[in-house]
């Protein structure tokens, strides 16, 4: 059992306990949020935030705990080049750790990495043709920033596929996993939700507008780069959007 946390108005960021407790916290409540955007699914899928300053050690959610159910002192600290963590006495689902230890090792900058199945994205996952193409702003949003996989091999549970994966993502920030969902990689879990979120709604847009059966009115590159590389005026949005989210939360029972 871990120790209780401080309350975060106690919370000391320049002290590393601290800094952990607090992104326990918002981990916990990502989690939440999830499911009450309707993105969860049963007991699977998993979000994961690096402690350490090199990215190796990191928060995962247990093995098949409902995300409404995660509290800070729920989540695993794991080290991705431990490799006996599967053989521990409580391991991590085996799919999360492929994915989520691999991506922590071969992305140190990847501070957050989230994967859902969430409903759009997974229907344009499924697609012969997955390419988010750029119709409007939040489709632009990931223009040079996604990159796909569609080499679905069943569940991500060997050690290879994390590999995979890991290599199809390259140096992008969004992997739309092929027949499966999407990986999204933040500096600090309100970046990375806040493209999920967005994400989740360019997914929306474009299969909606493929749905007419007419043609897309699709953005030339110039076009769809200066719209992705305006949002970045917009950072500060994903701090006071979550912000706004983890307000809406009920009290955990």
């Amino acid at each position: 059992m871990n120790a209780p946390l401080p309350p975060i108005a106690a919370m000391d960021p320049a002290d590393p306990a601290d800094r952990e407790a607090r992104l326990r916290a918002e981990l916990a409540d990502a989690f939440r949020i999830c499911h009450a955007l309707g993105w969860s699914e049963s007991v699977g899928n998993h979000f994961s935030a690096a402690v350490s300053d090199d990215g190796q050690r990191f928060l995962l959610n247990p093995r098949w705990q409902h995300f409404d159910t995660i509290t800070p002192e729920d989540l695993l600290l794991l080290n991705c080049r431990d490799a006996t963590v599967l053989d521990g006495p409580e391991p991590p689902d085996a799919s999360a750790w492929c994915v989520h230890g691999t991506l922590h090792r071969r992305r140190p900058d990847a501070r957050v990495v989230l994967h859902a199945h969430s409903p759009y994205a997974t229907a344009l996952a499924c697609l012969k043709d997955p390419t988010l193409v750029p119709i409007d702003n939040n489709t632009a949003r990931f223009h040079g920033r996604t990159a796909y996989d569609l080499s679905f091999g069943g569940i991500a549970d060997a050690a290879e596929e994390g590999e995979r994966l890991a290599d199809a993502l390259g140096d992008k920030s969004v992997l739309v996993m092929g027949n499966h969902g999407v990986t999204i990689l933040g500096e600090s879990v309100a970046a990375a939700f806040e493209d999920l979120y967005f994400f989740e709604k360019a997914a929306q847009t474009l299969i909606l507008a493929r749905s007419t059966g007419e043609p897309l009115a699709v953005l030339s590159d110039a076009v769809a780069r200066h719209t992705a590389e305006g949002w970045q005026a917009y950072s500060g949005m994903a701090d006071r959007h979550f912000a706004y989210l983890r307000r809406q939360l009920p009290p955990l029972a």
